[in-house]
């Protein structure tokens, strides 16, 4: 393990602990512009790694969801103190704080935690895939006969035009759910489902989960195969995903 990754994994973890002294407390939620929700924990999570990036690796370039880019250049930090604030307010376990270092907007670490879970997965350009200290693998599923797909927004895929993709798709695959934002691209990683289908992220929501699931053997792309996904997301486990492109190409 790098130095960085170890700083990362060090970071993320207070950053996600932080987290969890607000969650499921009834804290207050403000509406952003984009009229997506905000609270105190997302505020304060990003600002605790805004502080530690800054103080082990000053003068480096930082971009998060809620502050957004600070400094310039090839390589940067990536943020998003809680992935997943819809299911943090409404007291589900599910949400994430998410780490990564990029260079020429390809991710090179990233860390991905759970803290209302208890749950960490990260992985390093190169070195493998990890989940809880153990080594994280995609499923082995051939086809999506049989497949479990997770899907981050039903409304997402109504707005994007993917709706009608995505159904081609549950009609052959075992089962559907909306385990969402980064908790379906963890299932990915660890082998539980098969695909997570997001049809909008930003790059923060993503770029931590790219490097896992590609270090756990899975693909991560945009609807149309293309790499380093930035406005849309497919992951998954490397042998279903173009059956998953060709349902959204149809």
């Amino acid at each position: 393990m790098s130095p960085r990754l170890a700083f990362a994994l060090d970071a993320a973890w207070k950053a996600g602990r932080f987290t969890l002294g607000l969650f499921g407390t009834g804290a207050a939620v403000h509406l952003k512009a984009d009229r997506t929700p905000v609270t105190e924990a997302d505020r304060g999570a990003e600002r605790l790694l805004r502080e530690a990036i800054r103080s082990a690796y000053p003068g480096e370039a930082i971009y998060g969801e809620e502050e957004g880019q600070s400094g310039g250049g090839d390589a940067r930090w990536v943020i998003d103190p809680i992935d997943g604030t819809k299911s943090f307010v409404c007291g589900v376990p599910l949400y994430a704080t998410l780490l990564s270092f990029e260079e020429g907007g390809v991710p090179l670490l990233g860390v991905a935690c759970f803290p209302a879970l208890g749950e960490v997965l990260y992985a390093e350009r190169g070195a493998g895939a990890f989940w809880n200290g153990r080594p994280a693998r995609v499923s082995e599923r051939p086809s999506l006969e049989g497949a479990v797909l997770s899907v981050g927004s039903h409304m997402g895929l109504v707005r994007t035009g993917r709706l009608e993709g995505f159904l081609r798709l549950a009609e052959r695959a075992l089962a559907t759910r909306t385990w969402c934002d980064a908790f379906g691209h963890a299932l990915v990683a660890t082998g539980r489902v098969e695909a997570m289908v997001d049809p909008i992220v930003e790059r923060y929501d993503v770029s931590a989960l790219q490097v896992i699931v590609e270090e756990a053997g899975g693909r991560f792309t945009d609807f149309r195969g293309r790499p380093n996904p930035s406005s849309e997301a497919l992951a998954s486990n490397g042998l279903v995903h173009d059956e998953l492109i060709g349902a959204f190409s149809g």
